[in-house]
């Protein structure tokens, strides 16, 4: 290693510990000022100033009382704290396996009379960065397919109770014992709702605050993570029931637009149900403590949305290429949620340094490379949305994050694919799985979604957390990670 280099590392380390540790140190010196003053002074002459107040007993009370009610006004308006019990994430039945040579082999019987569009599945496939152990459900799977208002429901059943089955046991909570019930599915909006539907199943409580939210994309999990924050404020001593999921049976695209065809080959079944409290109670066995959400919109307009197109270099080569269009918002919606999570979680010396960059920009020199902050000092684990093998490289860029900072999102991309906004869940249960998740560590989840919205969620473990038999990696884990080739040729 060359010699400046480490000389380098040595002297931001040092300016880290010296900025971040100023706040610590500053009171010492007058601390040491005071300690000094008084002891100099004789005990006699302390109790004299004392005496000298002439303090009754009607001023002490009133005094004590005062200081008694402050206090409780401060207790009472600082945020109650939300607790993540626990979560559970749908395992689907090995059945349901779709292997790229099956889907290859439907894809083209399916778009027999339009083999370009069967191609350009397949070439989609090869650089997808997923597995051959994903999931698609059986309506899907029909030759052709032939997904009705029935066999998305069955799949909405299976799915989703599935998971809240699983919760419920891990946990030990009764369905009436739940005050919120919050279901996300973005494509998917039955009448009845699927919120209807699960406290219909559980025989939930008829005063029960239910709510179902669609159309938002894969970053709605977090969303439902904000509005049972907000919730569980106005309401004390509850529990918050959120599921997470898209049903993919009715969404099966046909057609011959390339952007439209890209979801066929990237979503794949998942879900996942999370129970949230603000139980004091709870403190102690709960996996995790919210700490902050963010939630940033950047409006897109039509050509954003035609996300994928094929171009051909020198040598004649067809790749298949994102929008720049597309990736332009993301990037300026991850730079604002950037901007305003930044200063909740970075330490001194990272905030100090951007502040720097900031103030160089506006005034000497416009074209200076804007400062990225160091995330990786403010958290220890990454659970980026494995929407694509696309998203994943751009944060990792734009975040300068490690192969092992986004291991579990490429795993998770590899082993479930896409599951749209449940997708965080399996990276937070990769994460676990491994055993590398200790008390007190940080996790930064981040999605993106429609519109386009990138939407941030900050949890601290609250407690060491083992590895279990039940998950969704525990029949797999120990196979991970495992290398995934920039192409793979079908």
């Amino acid at each position: 290693m060359d010699t400046r280099s480490v000389k380098l590392k040595y002297v931001k380390l040092g300016y880290q510990y010296l900025v971040n540790s100023v706040l610590r140190f500053l009171p010492l010196p007058v601390m040491a000022v005071v300690a000094i003053h008084v002891a100099r002074v004789s005990p006699e002459k302390i109790v004299t100033v004392i005496e000298s107040l002439h303090l009754g007993r009607l001023q002490v009370t009133c005094s004590s009382f005062l200081v008694v009610f402050i206090a409780t006004i401060y207790a009472m308006s600082k945020p109650r704290s939300v607790y993540l019990v626990d979560y559970a994430c749908f395992k689907p039945p090995v059945n349901f396996r779709v292997a790229f040579a099956t889907f290859m082999e439907h894809s083209r019987l399916i778009l027999k009379d339009n083999l370009k569009s069967a191609d350009f599945q397949m070439r989609i496939l090869e650089r997808s960065g997923l597995g051959e152990e994903t999931f698609l459900p059986r309506a899907i799977q029909y030759i052709p397919p032939d997904p009705t208002m029935e066999d998305a429901l069955d799949e909405a059943d299976l799915v989703i109770f599935s998971a809240i089955d699983q919760l419920l046991e891990k946990t030990g909570i009764k369905p009436k014992d739940i005050d919120i019930l919050i279901v996300n599915c973005s494509l998917f909006s039955p009448a009845p709702s699927l919120s209807a539907m699960v406290v219909n199943r559980y025989k939930m409580r008829s005063n029960i605050k239910s709510f179902n939210l669609s159309g938002m994309g894969c970053s709605c999990s977090l969303i439902s993570i904000n509005l049972a924050k907000d919730l569980l404020q106005v309401h004390p001593n509850g529990y918050a029931l959120l599921v997470s999921t898209e049903i993919i049976t009715p969404n099966y695209y046909r057609g011959k637009e390339r952007a439209m065809l890209l979801p066929n080959c990237l979503f794949r079944m998942g879900c996942a149900a999370m129970l949230l409290s603000n139980k004091r109670r709870e403190r102690q066995r709960a996996k995790y403590r919210l700490l902050h959400v963010v939630r940033t919109h950047r409006g897109a307009d039509d050509k954003a949305y035609r996300c994928v197109f094929e171009e051909e270099d020198a040598q004649g080569k067809v790749g298949i290429c994102l929008s720049k269009d597309l990736m332009l918002i993301a990037a300026e919606a991850l730079k604002t949620n950037i901007t305003t999570i930044g200063p909740l979680v970075l330490p001194a010396s990272e905030q100090l340094l951007f502040l720097f960059s900031l103030i160089g920009r506006k005034i000497f020199n416009p074209k200076w490379k804007p400062y990225i902050p160091d995330f990786k000092q403010a958290f220890d684990h990454f659970c980026i949305h494995a929407g694509g093998r696309a998203v994943i490289d751009e944060l990792q860029s734009n975040l300068e994050l490690s192969e092992k900072h986004v291991e579990g999102s490429r795993m998770t991309l590899h082993r479930f694919g896409n599951t749209s906004s449940s997708s965080l869940w399996y990276e937070l249960s990769y994460i676990e799985a491994k055993e590398m998740m200790m008390k007190g560590d940080r996790v930064w989840q981040i999605a993106f979604g429609s519109g386009f919205k990138c939407n941030s969620v900050v949890w601290t473990c609250n407690r060491p957390i083992k590895a279990t038999t039940d998950g969704p990696w525990a029949h797999c884990i120990d196979k991970y990670p495992v290398h995934i080739p920039e192409i793979l040729k079908l």
